[in-house]
């Protein structure tokens, strides 16, 4: 059975993060290679989530779907595209 957002929230600041918050992005919604100041993580709820690290020793897309958790390093460049139906997840910070 699927979290429900208030138990994914819940789990997600028990991993120690202090700013929490769900997040939707529309269908094959993408950004642009950027960074955070501080370590970040998705849990996903529903959708996919593609995500590359270009400046990796040969970088490689990788998707994600519903119970996935994404942690992005501090500083870490990264490059997101969203699924056909879009994607709902937690985000932690």
């Amino acid at each position: 059975m699927a979290k429900s957002r208030q138990e994914a929230e819940k789990e997600v600041a028990s991993w120690g993060f202090n700013h929490v918050f769900t997040w939707s992005d529309g269908p094959n919604a993408y950004y642009p290679p950027h960074t955070h100041s501080g370590l970040t993580t998705h849990l996903i709820l529903k959708g996919q989530l593609t995500i590359t690290y270009p400046n990796d020793k040969g970088p490689k897309k990788e998707t994600f779907g519903p119970g996935a958790r994404i942690d992005v390093d501090a500083r870490r460049l990264h490059e997101v595209w969203m699924g056909d139906e879009g994607c709902t997840y937690v985000i932690g910070e």
